[in-house]
């Protein structure tokens, strides 16, 4: 029996899911297929478990410096059994939530994996076997992304993980190489080297690629003082199981060939779109490797269907991107006229300073001609950050020297990624920094550092002597 929709969308991650619960809310018939559970990687998997331990890393971080503050805590230990407990329950309150959400607002959920028959009638294979069909009018396809697997020798043996696993360990190893040197290659180091293990990231070029090298720079020796062992222009040749357990990697350094060895790898070197088991070969959508091809108003090149997340070209691997191009589609399906704009995406890494980043980096401001002036403004000198111990960390504000512009914002240091929607703010709108200058910041918070780095753009900081943010 072939059932009736008006929108259909494939994959319920947060593009997929904001689309269906769009949709719905302009009148149309909406079925959501997910595989899995609602929320995809980035609830299930991915943003938020990582962001749990995250926070477990950091309330024990801050227990072991609570003298520093005249509490008295005793000892301080964990039990990463529960750390790991609570982590599932928060992912299941969520999970949970948002299956009442989508029910509320009247999306109808099939639990399968969908295959296109064509663009306007979809077959989904649940998981008892049967065989459901829709036909659609209009199609948002949201499959979300996969792991990057290298073509290294051993990368298929016992002990070597990758996010998914490694987030859900229901122990932690004595010692862990972590293959990677992105966003979440970081943040995992971050969270195994703060509850003691003992970590080593191997990146075959420089940490954190897309972002301002300077930000990376001051960024590294941070992570060192956490005990990660950070060995950058390191290329991974192959895995071997150890006589005596674990694991040893055959590297090559700019020393030249190295052995490592570690009871468990975590591989992290990127995520691709996931394309596979959609039959899509003979849909008429153009897509490759690198996604599926979209306008900005998400449309692929054939009119009805939709693409947006991870699984959209241009990608951005963003949970937040992927819910603003999950509602933009969906509006689009309504009969609307909303374009998604890519200008002014914020890009938050979870380590501990946090680094932050909206807008152009200083490297890529100056290849593109801009002429840079530049304004920073440190935490150690910001009364909140002093006080709270969070001294950590630096703002930097790219700006066009002619027109005065904020062309883009680097944040390192406490909560950079709660301050960091004022740059993107700024970015957005294509604010003046003088704006930001005039605008006034309550005191004290951390927020004034941003309006110190704004003075220091074209003047200098008004709580700094000459010369101490370089």
């Amino acid at each position: 029996m072939m059932e009736q929709f008006q929108l259909t969308v494939i994959g319920g991650g947060p593009g997929g899911y904001s689309a269906a619960l769009r949709g719905a809310a302009r009148g149309l018939k909406t079925l959501l297929v997910e595989k899995e559970r609602p929320g995809g990687t980035c609830l299930n998997h991915g943003c938020i478990p990582t962001k749990s331990l995250l926070h477990g890393a950091s309330l024990y971080r801050e227990l072991q410096d609570a003298a520093t503050f005249g509490i008295q805590t005793g000892k301080v230990g964990f039990d990463y059994v529960k750390i790991q407990q609570r982590k599932t329950q928060v992912i299941n309150n969520l999970v949970d939530g948002l299956e009442g959400l989508l029910k509320s607002a009247g999306v109808e959920l099939w639990p399968g994996r969908a295959e296109l028959l064509s663009v306007n009638r979809v077959q989904v294979s649940l998981p008892d076997g049967e065989r459901r069909l829709a036909e659609t009018e209009k199609l948002v396809i949201a499959t979300g992304s996969s792991e990057v697997i290298p073509p290294v020798p051993g990368i298929d043996l016992p002990g070597v993980l990758f996010s998914r696993e490694a987030l859900s360990l229901p122990a932690l190893p004595d010692s862990l190489a972590v293959i990677g040197g992105g966003v979440i290659a970081l943040e995992m180091a971050s969270i195994f080297a703060a509850f003691g293990v003992s970590v080593t990231i191997v990146q075959r070029s420089r940490l954190l690629r897309r972002e301002d090298r300077e930000m990376v720079r001051r960024l590294t020796p941070y992570l060192r003082r956490q005990g990660i062992r950070v060995m950058t222009g390191t290329a991974l040749r192959e895995i071997n199981a150890a006589s005596k357990g674990g694991l040893i990697l055959t590297v090559e350094s700019p020393r030249g060939e190295e052995t490592l060895k570690a009871e468990k790898v975590l591989v992290a070197v990127g995520r691709k779109p996931s394309l596979g088991g959609l039959n899509l070969a003979g849909s008429g959508i153009n897509y490759g490797d690198h996604g599926i091809e979209v306008d900005e108003k998400m449309s692929t090149s054939v009119p009805g269907v939709y693409a947006v997340g991870d699984v959209a070209y241009p990608g951005y691997f963003l949970a937040h991107t992927a819910v603003h191009q999950g509602v933009a589609a969906a509006e689009n399906a309504a009969g609307g006229k909303v374009s998604f704009s890519g200008e002014a995406v914020p890009v938050c890494i979870f380590t501990s300073p946090e680094l932050a980043r909206v807008g152009l980096t200083e490297e890529q401001a100056r290849a593109e001609g801009y002429p840079v002036r530049v304004g920073k403004f440190p935490f150690s000198a910001n009364g909140k950050a002093f006080l709270q111990g969070e001294a950590a960390g630096v703002v930097k504000i790219v700006a066009d020297e002619e027109k005065g512009t904020v062309l883009g914002v680097h944040i390192l240091g406490p909560h950079a990624s709660d301050l960091i929607q004022e740059g993107t703010l700024a970015v957005a709108t294509g604010a003046q920094v003088q704006e930001l200058v005039q605008l006034i910041h309550p005191h004290p918070t951390l927020s004034e550092t941003v309006w110190e780095a704004a003075l220091g753009v074209f003047g200098r900081p008004l709580h700094l002597a000459t010369g101490r943010a370089r």
